[in-house]
């Protein structure tokens, strides 16, 4: 089998299969891709207007526009991906050892492409709407509202707690001030005084300091740590107090410092702190770090909700891909032993019985079909050896009978039962005029039909007369009934019979020349004697008595010339050859006749020069002479008949015909017998 053998009858109902020619032939699919890149680029610009352009840039879409976006994009993005695939699968099917169109290849990547598509594209619209959803409440008024509470509600606590130390800070100035007046720095009771002021205000920690030549100096403090008055008291704070700031309030950590200078004139300084709760701290911390990350969020918001439909659609498009890519492996495994098999299947066809399709070890049904194949192709090689034996067995045992049959002398026909000739032998051949070719196979009524009707006859041996190229033969026929059919044998047996004439002729020639020749000469000698003796002493009708013995002794000459004759074809003479010129041995024969015959006319018809023949002159002449004599006797017959026309003619032809020469005697006479075969009898005439 080959390619062409492997297409089989196409059993889609008629509508697809005018459908499919009319696609084939108006270029529909070249026309889908160009329509489905069009669309694409004019989705991917609308969809660019409408994300840049549409509302706020810090705001959303809504979700209902994005999913429609996406879906907008998805769907002629995942068609042109299995367009491109299908010319993919086309070409690959094109190199594949089956060739074609690939049909099981676009099949597999349109299944595998709707099986990954359809839910792939439902899952991105259920995911768009719910990732617009969720962003949608996250960047709702309401969620900014409460973010922008828990900040507001932040800054009012660190700003009380300013306040509060602003306005303990101030009073414990005073005093201060008062207590300095009173009892000086250095007076214990100002220690005492300046630590009651910590504690009844509920200070952290408290510090006089003096700022100087020498830098920061503590005249009083109360709970301080281990900090230098440099990370209490930075150059910057003490900038902002000599430029006309009555105080400075800031914020340190886990608690709120303050600074207020004493005295206008003098570099004297109040240095409090107030710790504050840690968790209260880490909480503001945090909700002013989350209001300030919503923030920037909120100004990208429209870039995160781009970038996440982004991502989407381009998970969806590689799912399509990775599914695409799955049908063309699979179909490359599906065509590669098919392809493998129709290899093979043409290799055999091409006569290469030892083509195999390799097979796996797993048991599937490829693997089945592969080892069913190569069992089969095994099995064929065996028996294709086996009838090439049987084949080369019967060519010699043919060409035997051929070489068997081909040397018989006797014709060999074998006809089946409905007498159509299967064999026929070389000797067959040239009796019958026919050739090998010719006679195989044809009706042996039109080839022979007096031996197509010697099968009807009851008699397995017989003589027939047989027409060969008009020529009547004498076929001796043995007839075998054979399984299917009969064997004919037959031998040509015209020229036996012709000898057994001619030999019967002669012995009766001989015979007679002998018991007629015997008596003749005492006949002729008692004539002539009388004559001599007695015809002087008749003298009574004295010319009766010549008359009479004249005529004995001339009749007796008559016979002795007829004995001769009979001797002479009793002994068949052998001819004397010499080189004659043909045309001049029929022109004497001609004018013997027409000397004899006026009143019938004699033409010649020979080349010039005249052919020139090895042969014996008094022979050849006689057997002219011989025919010429028959068409005269002929033209005699007819006139006998009353048939004779105005002027009888007889006209000889002689013609060179290769290494032959043919000599035509035409008469206008009654024609030859029926028995043609019987011409050559000795005294045989057309007058019987």
């Amino acid at each position: 089998m080959n390619a062409e053998a492997l297409i089989t009858a196409d059993s889609r109902p008629r509508w697809r299969r005018r459908l499919s020619i009319v696609l084939r032939r108006s270029r529909f699919v070249p026309m889908i891709e160009i329509g489905t890149v069009l669309a694409l680029l004019a989705m991917v610009t609308v969809s660019y207007f409408i994300i840049t352009r549409q509302g706020d840039p810090d705001s959303l879409l809504t979700p209902q526009l994005v999913a429609m976006l996406l879906v907008a994009n998805l769907v002629p993005a995942m068609a042109l991906m299995v367009l491109v695939a299908r010319r993919v699968a086309m070409g690959r099917a094109a190199r594949s050892p089956i060739g074609g169109r690939g049909r099981l290849h676009v099949r597999l990547v349109a299944l595998f492409s709707v099986i990954a598509s359809v839910p792939t594209l439902l899952v991105v619209i259920f995911a768009s709407l719910l990732f617009q959803s969720g962003t949608e409440f996250w960047f709702s008024d309401r969620a900014r509202t409460v973010l922008e509470n828990a900040d507001r509600v932040a800054q009012v606590y660190a700003q009380e707690n300013k306040d509060r130390i602003n306005r303990d800070i101030i009073a414990m100035a005073g005093d201060v001030i008062g207590y300095v007046n009173e009892t000086g720095v250095e007076s214990p009771v100002f220690a005492d005084n300046f630590f009651q002021q910590v504690v009844f205000r509920d200070l952290t920690e408290a510090a006089l300091i003096n700022v100087g030549n020498k830098g920061l100096q503590m005249i009083a403090g109360v709970n301080l740590d281990a900090r230098p008055l440099e990370k209490r008291f930075p150059a910057a704070t003490l900038t902002q107090l000599r430029g006309g700031e009555t105080r400075v309030i800031t914020d340190a950590g886990d608690r709120v410092e303050a600074v207020v200078r004493l005295d206008p004139e003098a570099e004297v300084y109040l240095y409090a702190s107030r710790s504050v709760n840690p968790q209260a701290i880490q909480q503001i911390a945090e909700a002013r770090s989350a209001a300030s990350d919503y923030q920037k969020t909120l100004a990208r918001s429209r870039t995160l909700q781009f970038r996440f439909n982004a991502v989407l659609l381009l998970v969806s498009l590689l799912i399509v891909a990775i599914s695409i890519w799955i049908a063309l492996t699979l179909a490359d495994r599906l065509v590669r032993p098919v392809g493998q098999l129709v290899d093979a299947a043409r290799r055999v066809t091409a006569g290469d019985l030892s083509a195999r399709v390799p097979t796996s070890r797993v048991n599937d049904e490829v693997s089945t079909l592969g080892n069913a194949f190569n069992r089969m192709t095994r099995r064929l090689e065996e028996q294709t050896g086996a009838l090439v034996s049987a084949n080369s067995q019967l060519d010699s045992r043919r060409a035997f009978i051929e070489a068997v049959l081909s040397g018989v002398t006797a014709g060999i026909i074998s006809v089946g039962t409905d007498r159509q000739v299967r064999l026929i032998n070389s000797s067959a051949e040239a009796l019958l005029k026919t050739s090998k070719d010719d006679a195989v196979g044809q009706k042996l009524s039109a080839l022979a039909p007096e031996l197509d009707r010697q099968l009807d006859s009851d008699e397995r041996e017989d003589i027939i007369q047989f027409a060969s190229g008009g020529e009547p033969r004498t076929l001796a026929v043995k007839r075998v009934k054979v399984e299917g059919g009969h064997v004919l044998t037959f031998d040509d047996i015209t020229e036996q019979l012709l000898d057994q004439r001619r030999a019967a002729w002669s012995d009766v020639a001989r015979r007679i020349a002998h018991e007629i020749k015997n008596p003749l000469t005492p006949i002729q000698l008692a004539a002539e004697r009388l004559q001599r003796r007695y015809g002087s002493e008749i003298t009574s009708d004295a010319g009766t008595f010549e008359r009479l013995t004249g005529t004995i002794v001339r009749q007796v000459g008559d016979l002795r010339r007829m004995v001769d004759e009979f001797s002479s074809f009793a002994r068949m003479p052998k001819p004397h050859f010499e080189e004659e010129p043909i045309a001049e041995v029929a022109r004497q024969v001609l004018f013997l006749h027409e000397v004899a015959h006026t009143d019938i006319a004699f033409t010649l018809d020979a080349p010039e020069p005249s052919p020139r023949l090895v042969c014996d002159r008094r022979q050849l002449g006689q057997a002219l002479t011989n025919v010429v004599k028959n068409g005269v006797e002929a033209i005699q017959q007819k006139r006998e008949e009353g048939r004779a026309g105005a002027r009888e003619r007889i006209a000889m032809t002689i013609r060179e015909r290769g290494s032959h020469l043919c000599i035509e005697v035409a008469d206008s006479g009654i024609g030859l017998p029926s028995a043609r075969g019987r011409l050559t009898e000795p005294y045989r005439t057309t007058r019987g």
